[in-house]
């Protein structure tokens, strides 16, 4: 099917009645993604009992029975880590002067756990009702993983060539895991993936009233931390209490954390955020989002912002409690007590800036703070530029397909995805899907995870246009 008639089909599919008795034919384009879409999700990947290696294998079996060349398709496991496999496909462009390095496109092949006892239905295999598909990564994130396998075999078939090349990447341990496919990948195969840019999740479209609404583009994101509180103490008898207590100790240190307001350090995609979010705001959050962004330092305009938790997430970074835990027995004073504080830190800043502030904060040095986890040396995950490049296409394809009206608004996701590896690896990298949700059904990680059946076919095309104008190319007639 050529390009222009696999959008037609496309089109004339779209523009017929929702309210038919019967589901309308799909287009052998959406029948492919729709094989891998159950393929993948019918394959546990959960980190602690499922094989990311055998979806990898899954699908490196596809590209190979597709023509593509065995040197181009590369199947990469950690040794040590026989279900943390990695697959790595090239699609070849036409190269030559000017071609400019490839675009990664990156998807995770894991998915949280989920026990068939918590859902209505089996977490493991695709369920079509309703208007949605059901099953465990059917948002997050097989179905970007799918669309990406399925665009490309469906570009080979119809002999597309691109300017430049094509890198694909499904990974491992996204979601937790130890084995981080972005990061074994950088670090022992980077020739494989290195690129221009990158194509991730993390971005979208939200729906309100069914309606597409604004689409999402996130080119930073915070980066996790978490730290822990200790407080000692020689203890004793609890019948002869002292004033010296670990757990009042730990308390009052966490008592002071909780009234702590980092500053408001805004970046290019967080100012772009506000300044366009803005638009669709009430008067009085339009306005301190305004203020905000002529002058950061503008309390009253801050304290408007704060009152939303997420608007208040993106303006700074932000550590919470999360876990706590204290004392040995019933009848003795605490000789130790702990507690967990999470930082979700501006991309402006980094761990070390984070634990100086919260030794300042807490303010006694009877409190140790330690990284949790040992944090390394990350890098700084510097926000992805708004180029023309990549923004002009994005915003040319989604007023092409959900209409003019429809903003393309860049965000700071308060959340983790591997773009913060390939960013702080120098790979600018954008989550952009074309998948559009109901921002108040959100259901990644939980029970029932789903995604709309016209939502998904809507992304398929929308990565396809977005992904052709990226590339460059034509079909061979």
């Amino acid at each position: 099917m050529s390009r222009l008639s696999w959008s037609l089909a496309f089109c004339a599919l779209a523009a017929r009645s929702i309210g038919a008795q019967s589901p309308q034919p799909l287009a052998p384009h959406q029948r492919l993604a729709r094989e891998v879409y159950r393929e993948l999700i019918e394959i546990n990947t959960v980190d602690s009992v499922g094989s990311v290696t055998r979806a990898a294998e899954a699908m490196a079996k596809r590209f190979r029975d597709a023509g593509f060349p065995s040197g181009d398709v590369h199947l990469l496991v950690p040794a040590g880590k026989p279900t943390k496999g990695n697959l790595v496909v090239r699609y070849r462009g036409r190269g030559g002067p000017g071609a400019g390095k490839p675009i990664l496109l990156l998807a995770h092949l894991d998915v949280v756990a989920a026990l068939r006892s918590d859902w209505t239905i089996d977490p493991f295999v695709l369920t079509e009702k309703d208007g949605y598909f059901y099953g465990r990564g059917t948002g997050d994130d097989k179905a970007m993983a799918s669309i990406f396998v399925a665009n490309l075999l469906q570009d080979r078939k119809n002999g597309w060539v691109p300017e430049r090349d094509i890198v694909l990447a499904l990974t491992a341990d996204e979601e937790g895991g130890d084995a981080n496919g972005v990061d074994f990948l950088l670090e022992h195969h980077r020739a494989l993936i290195d690129a221009a840019y990158a194509i991730n999740e993390g971005g979208g479209g939200s729906l309100r009233d069914g309606k597409p609404f604004l689409n999402s583009v996130q080119a930073a994101e915070k980066v996790y931390a978490d730290f822990t509180l200790t407080a000692r103490n020689r203890g004793g008898h609890s019948s002869v209490p002292r004033p010296d207590n670990a757990i009042y100790e730990l308390v009052d240190a966490l008592t002071r954390v909780a009234h702590y307001q980092f500053p408001v350090q805004l970046n290019e995609v967080s100012r772009t955020f506000f300044e366009r979010t803005a638009a669709l705001e009430t008067p009085e959050v339009a306005a301190a989002m305004r203020a905000i962004v002529a002058n950061p330092t503008d309390s009253a305009a801050t304290a408007v912002l704060a009152r939303d938790p997420r608007y208040n997430s993106m303006l700074r970074t932000t550590c919470v409690a999360t876990r706590l835990s204290g004392g040995h027995a019933y009848n003795a004073l605490p000789q130790t007590a702990t507690a967990n504080v999470n930082c979700r830190i501006v991309p402006t800043s980094n761990p070390r800036e984070a634990r100086e502030a919260l030794a300042r904060v807490v303010a006694d040095t009877g409190i140790q703070i330690t990284e949790t986890i040992p944090l390394g040396d990350r890098g700084d995950a510097i926000p992805s530029p708004l180029t023309a490049e990549i923004m002009g296409p994005v915003t040319s394809v989604t007023h092409e397909m959900f209409g003019a009206a429809v903003p393309v608004i860049p965000v700071m996701s308060t959340g983790a995805t591997d773009g913060r590896r390939l960013r702080s690896a120098g790979i600018p990298t954008y989550g952009v899907s074309g998948l559009f949700g109901d921002p108040s059904d959100a259901r990644a990680h939980g029970r029932d995870e789903r995604m709309l059946v016209k939502s998904y076919f809507d992304g398929q095309e929308f990565l396809n246009r977005l992904v052709h104008r990226l590339a460059g190319g034509k079909p061979i007639t």
